[in-house]
């Protein structure tokens, strides 16, 4: 069996927006993939021995997706842009709930220096990278938007550029202040 398009993605994701839900349950097998690895990249930034699975990452976002009735998925980029959102929603909820302090004491660190560019030797605890995120979010929401879809949802400038309805430029001007931004903020934070 040859892997969907996106266009079939897209096809079934307006079928369940109207409440197809066969539609979903021929969904869910086709995705199931690259929801695993987007979850998968989302653990590979956490501490050692985190008690939080892929699997159950995958499943909780997945109870989750279900949930969103009233949301019309525009295509398959929109869909894996809401689920990286709910993993990461999922995972600062966790890491709040297990009593992870701001500032470290033993919150979960997050290689931000991946998609962010900066030194290998920094990362950022997923606590403080969700305030920064959220401060982003009230300067402009654009800026923060790009930075889920490109770092924690792993879409191209052209799936975010799609997503967003603004061009690859748009984007890639976001991506990179949004950058500069959160490196100072980080910055201040882990100094402060």
């Amino acid at each position: 069996m040859s892997a969907p398009s996106p266009q079939e993605i897209t096809e079934m994701l307006m079928a369940w927006s109207n409440g197809d839900e066969a539609a979903l349950e021929k969904l869910i097998p086709l995705v199931y993939r690259e929801l695993h690895r987007i979850a998968h990249r989302y653990l590979g930034r956490e501490r050692i021995g985190h008690t939080l699975q892929t699997t159950a990452l995958v499943h909780e976002a997945y109870v989750r997706l279900i949930d969103c009735k009233n949301v019309q998925w525009q295509n398959r980029a929109h869909f894996f842009a809401i689920s990286a959102q709910l993993m990461r929603r999922i995972l600062v909820d966790f890491a709040r709930s297990r009593n992870y302090s701001k500032r470290g004491g033993g919150a979960r660190r997050v290689a931000f220096d991946e998609a962010m560019a900066i030194a290998p030797e920094r990362s950022v605890d997923l606590v403080a990278l969700d305030d920064a995120l959220t401060e982003l979010a009230r300067l402009d929401p654009r800026q923060s938007r790009v930075v889920e879809l490109r770092f924690f949802g792993g879409l191209s400038i052209g799936e975010a550029a799609e997503v967003l309805k603004v061009s690859p430029g748009t984007v890639k001007r976001d991506w990179s202040l949004a950058q500069a931004w959160l490196y100072r903020e980080l910055s201040k934070r882990s100094a402060g």
